[in-house]
């Protein structure tokens, strides 16, 4: 009898298991949006099993994306302060009743890098990604953002400040009508012409940069960057979904000085021979890992709103190149140098997400990518010719920033 009630204790397990499951409630229908705003990418639709708030619900199969985006981003300016010129000429023979090598002139300063003026300007640019999303919602992406040069420039020439022409001795000198820097160990090849100052001899005011009429100098900056990495889904609930993202990263700061000097002969025929230019020339590649991470959220029908970090270690291949160039191109001297240092990168990103259709995403965002432990030109010019040896300094931190504008297919 003991046996018989056992026995049919399991039956009635066995029943209860094998039996119909409560029905539960259907999902939704549409396309859960998904973003990286640290990459600049774009998430294609995907599958999912569970009900979903986010704006366009559920997604759409797995497959290739692409995007395409305009960015607008400001860097910071990273240059010294300078004095590389200034009003006036110098007297290596003492002609003019000085001791030689005595600046005649007020001395007032003609050029300097702080006279670049107003903020950074703002680089228009764009970012591309092409990637492929699985069925799991992992996606692996390859991206490459550009932006066009920032160029700063200012120049001085035999038109003085304010035509303020200065009194020696209580009388008019018209010193403050050139420009000169102290350039020294150049060949004979930048003697510059002859007659440039009436009444001094060619001796006396001798080069190129010793009593110039025109001086210009410049400053570009630009900045690369490319990225290909993995982004997985790590949790989601009704409401917002969380990402972690890892890859590679390239970025690439390229910055140079460009510094013109011409001396006007006696005639005002001015040849090739009598310019001479200067390029100083900072490269920056930085190679390594990012890592981080992001959190979507649902805002309203539609829309959705991300919030993005990721952070990098990368190996910064340094180049500096110096460089003095005659105006015909015949006779130059150069320096070069190389050195490795390691630079933290962090990058952050706000972005606001739109989802007119299935298949299209556009978002709005701002983003800032920050770089610890660079290098910038302290003093641009290296003013030996023989071993130009310009100087560079550590610079703590360097900050690009700004807005995005892009648009997203899927197929």
């Amino acid at each position: 009898m003991r046996y018989r009630y056992i026995g049919g204790a399991l039956l009635a397990a066995v029943s209860m298991l094998a039996g119909p499951a409560d029905a539960r409630a259907q999902p939704m229908n549409g396309t859960i949006p998904s973003t990286d705003g640290s990459d600049g990418g774009f998430q294609a639709p995907r599958q999912e099993a569970v009900p979903s708030y986010l704006p366009t619900g559920i997604a759409g199969d797995a497959g290739f994306y692409t995007s395409a985006e305009f960015v607008f981003l400001q860097q910071t300016r990273a240059i010294g302060h300078q004095t590389i010129a200034r009003y006036g000429f110098y007297d290596l023979t003492g002609q003019t009743g000085v001791a030689p090598g005595t600046l005649v002139g007020s001395g007032r300063e003609a050029l300097n890098p702080r006279m670049f003026r107003g903020s950074p300007t703002y680089q228009p640019g764009f970012n591309v990604e092409l990637g492929y999303r699985f069925d799991d919602g992992t996606r692996i992406f390859a991206n490459y953002m550009q932006l066009y040069d920032a160029n700063y420039s200012v120049g001085a020439s035999l038109v003085p400040p304010y035509y303020n022409v200065p009194l020696q001795n209580n009388q008019i000198t018209l010193a403050d009508t050139f420009v000169s820097s102290p350039v020294y160990s150049f060949n004979s090849f930048f003697a510059g012409p002859t007659g440039k100052v009436a009444g001094v001899n060619d001796n006396s005011v001798y080069g190129i940069w010793n009593a110039a009429s025109q001086m210009d100098m410049k400053f570009t900056q630009r900045y690369q960057q490319a990225q290909a990495g993995a982004r997985v889904p790590m949790l989601m609930t009704d409401y917002s979904r969380v990402y972690g993202t890892a890859g590679l990263q390239f970025s690439w700061f390229f910055e140079r000085f460009h510094w013109r000097a011409v001396s006007f002969p006696s005639d005002g025929n001015v040849l090739p021979q009598d310019a001479a230019n200067y390029t100083n020339t900072l490269s920056q590649r930085m190679y390594g890992p990012f890592i981080g991470g992001g959190h979507e959220i649902f805002v309203a029908n539609q829309f959705s709103l991300s919030f993005d970090a990721t952070g990098s270690m990368l190996l910064n291949v340094v180049k500096e190149r110096a460089k003095y160039k005659l105006g015909d191109q015949t006779v130059q001297s150069k320096w070069g140098n190389q050195e490795w240092r390691l630079t933290p990168n962090a990058n952050f990103a706000v972005n606001g997400w739109w989802y007119p259709i299935e298949g299209v995403q556009v978002r709005l965002g701002y983003q800032a990518l920050t770089f610890y432990n660079t290098l910038y030109m302290q003093d641009p010019v290296g003013f030996n010719f023989g071993n130009i040896a310009p100087q560079y300094e550590f610079k703590a931190f360097r900050l690009l920033h700004g807005f995005n504008l892009g648009i997203g297919f899927f197929f």
